[in-house]
């Protein structure tokens, strides 16, 4: 047999969880050929030698849905192994849309997930309107990953209601229209509906977005139509399923899952593992016990802002620092290395009453200089600014203003998670078997949130560091698991007639790197960019698209229709 290439002596760890075994592996036209002693040459070989040779990780959860018109790489996951990644989560979406009301969809977008507005007007071709010509538009596009997509509610919503969806219910007409275009795009290969129902999902103009307006009886009947047609994965997020009042609580839990086991509609949501969040696990029991399919979506850490002189710090909460913070970051460096200009910005951070501010989602908070962690290496252990400023014997304010002018704006620190993880709450849910590891939201949040590293956070942090996770059993949670729960049949696993999204990395260096700031959306907007360590090669397809930390230039994703 010819084969286009040929990873050679590497460790294979299939996707299944089964032990790992020494091998070759062929690629031929774009899928696992030979797994195996291989004796034939390859028109390209990949040196696995000490290497792990495994399935292309599957990102369930991201918000790429823009980036993908200007993004070809798929940055910042293709750095990470992801090769398949599913988008229009959370009930935002580019279509349906008018050609005329465009603005509303960027309304539902850009705070809620904040998307850069400049980057929406400018980097997107907007060749579409319905649901099934986007997905055209996105097959058609060179892409480094491969993409699956939900249709979301509220871009549904505003399609079919224009203005009135951000105001009241569906009329009967209404309802009809978005139960067409909803038939309509899970015919063309959409994934799944998703919708929102959470509190802090508001407009650019403080509203709630649009899908917050839709009666629980609209979304009964949406998610009737998937379980009439039989396609289809329903990612729904209600905040009442983490209310203070047990009665809420379990009102919400109870309808999601009598509407689970009522259409047979496969149900996920997001969970992040807090010291509340227990309860969602039994959930997934309980819709499993009436007859439903109900799956959670699990982070591998607590989701933290980044700060930094160039993007956000809790200074910017101070009057007197508001002037400052608006001139260009060199002169703000220039000012707050001069002893005598740095003064009273020192004294104002140190004596400010914090107290009084209280920042919402990913907006500057008060410091907690005890937990506020500098970002020094890609896995903790990171040390606080509260030690640093122990070993300067100075204030923590004016150890982290130090730490922002000595490197030229450049230095990040983590906040404390926006919600405390709970470990023991974390290692049962990325347990549990009715769960999946994602959760990345990658697309969103750009110049605040680096989690499209989750993957790679795993690797090297809770296997290779912590032990609690054999390399088989973790390699199965990104791989196999989310494979299985969006019915991506042909991934997943490394075995002969499979697709060959492929990952070759190194288990004892894998991890996240320090993330960067860089400069590069449309209209010159910044995000944060975050590579790795440790990967040899990553292939999509079956072509290599990125070669020891490089990207190889190749374009082989797909749109992945269901």
């Amino acid at each position: 047999m010819s084969f286009d290439i040929v990873i050679r002596g590497g460790t294979v760890i299939d996707g299944s969880g089964l032990g790992s075994f020494r091998a070759d592996v062929g690629v031929v036209d774009g899928r696992i050929a030979s797994v195996g002693k291989i004796a034939e040459r390859g028109a390209q070989e990949i040196d696995a030698e000490g290497h792990a040779v495994t399935p292309g990780f599957i990102d369930g959860h991201t918000h790429m849905d823009a980036q993908v018109f200007w993004d070809a790489s798929g940055s910042s996951s293709c750095w990470h192994g992801v090769t398949s990644a599913v988008m229009g989560n959370c009930g935002f979406t580019l279509a349906p849309v008018r050609s005329d009301e465009r603005a509303l969809v960027v309304r539902n977008l850009e705070r809620a997930e904040d998307i850069d507005p400049v980057a929406l007007a400018e980097g997107i071709d907007w060749s579409f309107e319905t649901f099934p010509e986007y997905l055209d538009a996105v097959d058609r596009l060179p892409k480094g990953i491969n993409f699956a997509a939900n249709i979301g509610h509220s871009a549904l919503r505003t399609w079919a209601m224009g203005e009135r969806a951000f105001e009241e219910e569906a009329t009967p007409d209404d309802l009809a229209l978005m139960a067409g275009q909803l038939t309509d795009a899970l015919s063309a290969g959409a994934i799944g509906f998703s919708t929102s129902r959470v509190e802090h999902h508001q407009t650019s103009d403080d509203r709630p977005v649009a899908s917050r307006l839709a009666s629980w009886e609209e979304v009964v009947a949406l998610v009737g139509v998937m379980g009439t047609l039989g396609r289809g994965v329903f990612e729904g997020v209600d905040g009442g399923m983490l209310a203070s009042d047990p009665a809420v609580r379990a009102g919400t839990l109870d309808r999601f899952k009598t509407l689970a086991a009522a259409t047979g509609v496969p149900l996920t949501f997001g969970l992040v593992a807090t010291a509340g969040a227990g309860h969602l696990l039994d959930f997934l029991d309980d819709v499993a016990a009436a007859g439903g399919r109900a799956i959670a979506q699990t982070h591998c850490r607590g989701i933290s802002v980044l700060l930094s002189l160039k993007t956000r710090l809790p200074f910017d909460l101070i009057e007197s620092w508001q002037d400052l913070r608006a001139r260009p970051v060199a002169e703000q460096v220039r000012v707050l290395r001069d002893p005598v200009l740095r003064q009273p910005y020192v004294e104002a951070a140190i004596s400010a009453d914090y107290g009084q501010w209280r920042g919402v989602g990913a907006q500057a908070r008060p410091p907690d200089f005890e937990g506020i962690r500098i970002y020094r290496q890609g896995l903790p252990p990171n040390p606080t600014v509260a030690d640093e400023a122990r070993r300067r014997g100075v204030h923590p304010a004016e150890a982290m203003i130090d730490l922002c002018a000595n490197s030229d704006g450049d230095q990040l620190f983590i906040q404390p998670s926006l919600y405390p993880q709970d470990e023991a709450v974390l290692l049962r849910a990325l347990r549990h078997p009715r769960a999946v590891m994602t959760f990345s939201d990658s697309g969103a949040h750009l110049s605040q949130i680096a989690d499209s590293s989750i993957h790679t956070h795993l690797l090297g942090y809770w296997v290779r560091d912590r032990q609690e996770f054999s390399l088989e059993e973790a390699v199965r949670m990104i791989t196999l698991a989310p494979a299985l729960a969006w019915g991506l049949a042909d991934r997943g696993l490394l075995r002969p007639g499979m697709v060959a999204d492929l990952n070759v990395f190194d288990p004892a260096t894998v991890g996240p790197a320090v993330p960067t700031l860089v400069d590069d959306l449309p209209g010159g907007g910044r995000r944060l960019e975050q590579r790795s360590h440790g990967f040899r090669a990553t292939l999509v397809n079956g072509q290599v698209t990125v070669r020891d930390g490089t990207l190889t230039g190749a374009r082989p994703g797909r749109l992945l229709r269901s």
